[in-house]
């Protein structure tokens, strides 16, 4: 099996058959890119080594349809939840109060469930789905015998915080009563995600850390016109969605206008979360910077990450594994709220000389932000040595093992409950 090509369509199409295994994915996307596009780097991977099969993606990402899937995968939209300023969580844009938008999506998720019949169901982070909305397809997914499995991030939060978060929903006992295996898309050495949670002993034989999850080019697609000074060395500068990017952006922005000399110049990314307002002041300050450049929105942002000389960015999960993919010398600057998981992964990878971590003062709280101590870091960026020469076993095997994982349940021609049932009617 070819397990480093996640993203290139085959050259024909799998024969359709209706008893081929499927596979259900559950992302419940509440707030920027991070759970859609693993979700997505595990389906098109599953499809590339089991093309027989077929996935669907459940989300409630507004941006899902910019992304590129392989033959065999599609996917079903839910209404979009926002995390708004507060905290609290409401419809991104209905219409509706949170509990009739929350009773909809459960609606829509139980159908999906029911009339697509998946033998291997993969939960995206949250247990119970958010507020609960995945409990009742849960109960249908255990009665049909399907193998119920939570994917999670390397890191989730500190374990305090973790475990306020769960033990009002039931996701604790769900990890017990509920699922068959909990793959942690990372390596134990770096991080324990549940560590710290009660009762480990009734789900720590679930566990199974399967390196962090690689990503490739995108297939040939028609030429992109992206700015001049990616023609030449250049740093890309990504804060992920952009939603809360603002700050690594401006400090960026301003080492430049501070010190003319950083000698790449560097590409600008803002993500489609981004407010108007912040992306308009931004573009006027980068259009007076002969250095700087800036782009929108680019769903297929592995081109980018592929072309760059080294990069700059908040270190959420998926852009950090892009960063080890791509071999690319990285500065992080992760935000600490609402979560202190972005500066968990940098302070562990920074321990490996995976890459180079920055602390926003203006963040911690510690006063504001210098535009000199951030063209330092810009000066000293493209002479740091790329990830893989920190020599860390195992670093990206996420996606083969995933799949060797759920050889049992995807290789076969056949779906497996189709064969017991046929066994049934023999014996």
């Amino acid at each position: 099996m070819s397990f480093n090509v996640v993203d290139l369509p085959g050259v024909e199409r799998t024969p359709r058959d209706p008893h081929a295994p499927r596979v259900l994915i559950y992302s419940h996307d509440t707030f920027g890119l991070g759970h859609i596009r693993r979700c997505r780097a595990i389906a098109n991977s599953l499809v590339a080594n089991y093309p027989h099969i077929s996935v669907i993606i459940i989300s409630g990402s507004s941006v899902i349809s910019s992304f590129q899937f392989g033959d065999g995968v599609d996917y079903v939209r839910i209404p979009g939840v926002e995390k708004q300023s507060d905290g609290r969580y409401g419809p991104h844009h209905l219409n509706l109060d949170l509990t009739d938008t929350i009773r909809l999506r459960t609606d829509i998720i139980k159908q999906v469930v029911l009339s697509f019949d998946p033998d291997v169901v993969i939960v995206d982070k949250e247990p119970v789905g958010l507020r609960g909305e995945l409990i009742p397809a849960l109960e249908v997914l255990r009665r049909r015998g399907a193998r119920i499995v939570l994917g999670l991030r390397d890191v989730l939060d500190e374990p305090t915080k973790l475990y306020e978060e769960w033990r009002h929903t039931g996701a604790i006992e769900a990890l017990e009563q509920v699922y068959d295996d909990i793959f942690v898309y990372g390596l134990e050495s770096i991080y324990q995600p549940l560590a710290g949670l009660p009762n480990q002993h009734l789900f720590a034989d679930k566990i199974r850390y399967t390196g962090y999850l690689k990503r490739a080019v995108p297939s040939p697609m028609p030429p992109n016109r992206y700015p001049r000074i990616t023609k030449g060395p250049f740093i890309l500068v990504t804060p992920g969605g952009g939603g809360d990017g603002a700050g690594v952006i401006d400090w960026v922005i301003s080492a430049y206008e501070a010190d003319p000399t950083i000698a790449l110049p560097a590409l600008i990314v803002f993500g489609p979360f981004m407010s108007r307002e912040r992306r308009k002041e931004f573009a006027e300050r980068i259009a007076r910077l002969p250095k700087l450049e800036s782009l929108g929105f680019e769903p297929r942002l592995e081109l980018l990450m592929n072309r760059a000389h080294c990069v700059v960015a908040m270190g959420g999960y998926n852009t950090f594994c892009e960063i080890l993919s791509f071999d690319k010398p990285a500065l992080i600057v992760p935000r600490v709220k609402p979560r202190l998981e972005q500066a968990i992964r940098a302070e562990r990878a920074d321990h490996l000389k995976l890459i180079d971590v920055l602390h926003d003062p203006a963040q911690n709280g510690e006063g504001a932000r210098d535009p000199l101590v951030m063209a330092a870091a810009l000066h000293a960026l493209p002479k740091r040595v790329p990830p893989s020469q920190a020599f860390v076993p195992s670093l990206l095997d996420g996606l083969p093992a995933v799949a060797r994982a759920l050889a049992d349940d995807l290789s076969m021609p056949v779906r497996g409950r189709i064969l017991a049932q046929n066994a049934a009617v023999v014996s």
